[in-house]
């Protein structure tokens, strides 16, 4: 059995081993405590690892030692610029005498550090970004700016509109040019803001410092312009007026007859298309003008009146002809008559027609070149004043069957009626004549038809239609 005393003894030497090794934790402690007390004043005056300010790696750094850097890193520093195209302009410090200002920030960083806590740094973020206090020459940015190459007058190219230009055959939309010519006010004040904020790089495309065109391709007046243009000048009408006479209405004449109304709206001439039409009118109409003839008998006379003829109504060809331009019409047409004939060559009597001689009192009805009337006639009573109307070119108003022809003392009926000259026209008579032609017409004459036998007014009837041209002479 155990006896009392070893068993004190034992009690005692843990005691005295408790002692020793809460000496050594205690004295591991404060070695412990004075090693972390060491390293909290020494990042007193320093920054923490990984600490980064403005950029710079700050461990361990004092603030004097940041401070240098930063002005080693100000002194160095460059702005680059990008142009348009490729190009690069710097300001570097020395260009606008750019130097560092302590603002205290630094200071102020090193204030907000608890030294303490640098067992922590390891794991916490100590990146501090600002804007380094500095101070530059102003005036300097202007002075930096006119030697740049992309304000020299010889590099720079001004920007140009788009527009509508006529390549010969069409108009066509000549894109607009970018160009870099650049605004000096937008540029300076982009290049300040810039040195302001410490950027190390600016697009002036980017921040809009170019001049940039007013009008581009894609305008929606422009295009509206030249869809107007080339539908306008596609235009070509032919007046085809025979016998190889032709008046064309083509793409030079239509644009000389363009008025711009602003806002990519043109409109025709009117004044012009008026004295085009009214040339047309004076060299093509021949309603009633004087003709050359020749007549059966061989001789060449020249008739100068009657109502026979073309004649342009020239307000209705106006107005279509520019409805066509407007159309963008190709093609040939005719203009609006008042009046036709029967053919709308030189010779505008063609080759059916009707020929009446007076002094030989006879008339003749030619039908596409052929002679398939000659007739003896009578005609009007010059002694009473009832003289045939001669001289001249008319065209047959009508054809009636049966009608009754009236007058101062008379009621006539006949069978086959074709008035060419208001209430004188050619009709049969065998009711009450049983002879034709020599003098009888001076003693015993109409009232101013032509009397014809009956089988060659019924012929003649048969053979003509309205607007068949009738020749007196």
């Amino acid at each position: 059995m155990e006896t009392n005393v070893n068993i004190n003894t034992k009690k005692e030497k843990r005691k005295k081993r408790r002692k020793i090794m809460l000496g050594i934790l205690l004295g591991y402690l404060a070695i412990t405590l004075v090693g972390y007390l060491g390293i909290s004043y020494y990042f007193s005056s320093h920054f923490f690892d990984g600490t980064r300010i403005n950029g710079i790696d700050s461990s361990k750094k004092t603030i004097t030692e940041v401070k240098e850097s930063i002005i080693e890193k100000i002194d160095s520093y460059a702005l680059k610029i990008e142009l348009r195209g490729g190009g690069v302009e710097t300001i570097k410090a020395p260009d606008v005498k750019l130097s560092y200002v302590d603002d205290q920030r630094v200071d102020q960083l090193m204030e907000e550090q608890n030294q303490l806590k640098w067992i922590l740094s390891f794991s916490d973020d100590n990146k501090h970004e600002f804007n380094a206090g500095t101070t530059y020459d102003k005036a300097l940015v202007e002075t930096r700016m006119k030697e740049m190459s992309c304000f020299q007058e010889s590099n720079i190219e001004k920007p140009q509109d788009a527009y509508i230009d006529d390549n010969g055959e069409t108009y066509e939309i000549i894109p607009e040019v970018d160009g870099n010519e650049l605004n000096w006010d937008k540029v300076k004040e982009v290049l300040i803001a810039a040195l302001d904020a410490g950027e190390t790089e600016i697009s002036l495309e980017e921040l809009g410092c170019y001049e940039q065109p007013s009008i581009y391709q894609d305008d929606e007046t422009l295009n509206k312009e030249l869809e107007i243009l080339n539908r306008f000048t596609a235009t070509n009408i032919t007046y085809d007026f025979k016998d190889d006479r032709l008046e064309v209405v083509d793409r030079q004449i239509v644009q000389d007859w363009l008025v711009t109304e602003g806002d990519g709206e043109y409109s025709i001439n009117q004044d012009k298309v008026t004295a085009f039409v009214a040339d047309l009118a004076y060299n093509y109409n021949t309603f009633g003008l004087k003709r050359e003839f020749k007549t059966r008998r061989g001789n060449t006379i020249t008739l100068t009146g009657g109502d026979y003829g073309w004649l342009i109504n020239k307000s209705k060809t106006e107005e279509e002809l520019v409805a066509l331009i407007e159309q963008g019409f190709v093609g040939t047409i005719e203009p609006v008559y008042t009046y036709t004939a029967q053919n709308r060559g030189v010779n505008d009597i063609g080759s059916t027609y009707v020929e009446i001689s007076i002094a030989a009192q006879r008339m003749w009805c030619i039908k596409d070149g052929n002679v398939i009337v000659d007739t003896p006639i009578v005609s009007g009573n010059p002694s009473r004043g009832d003289a045939t109307p001669k001289g001249g070119c008319w065209a047959i108003d009508a054809k009636k069957r049966d009608a009754i022809l009236t007058g101062e003392g008379y009621s006539t009926p006949v069978t086959y009626w074709l008035p060419f000259n208001k209430n004188v026209g050619i009709h049969d008579a065998d009711t009450w004549r049983s002879a034709y032609g020599g003098d009888i017409y001076l003693t015993n004459g109409s009232h101013g038809c032509i009397n014809t036998p009956y089988g060659n007014a019924e012929k003649i009837f048969k053979n003509v239609e309205i607007g068949t041209p009738v020749i007196v002479y």
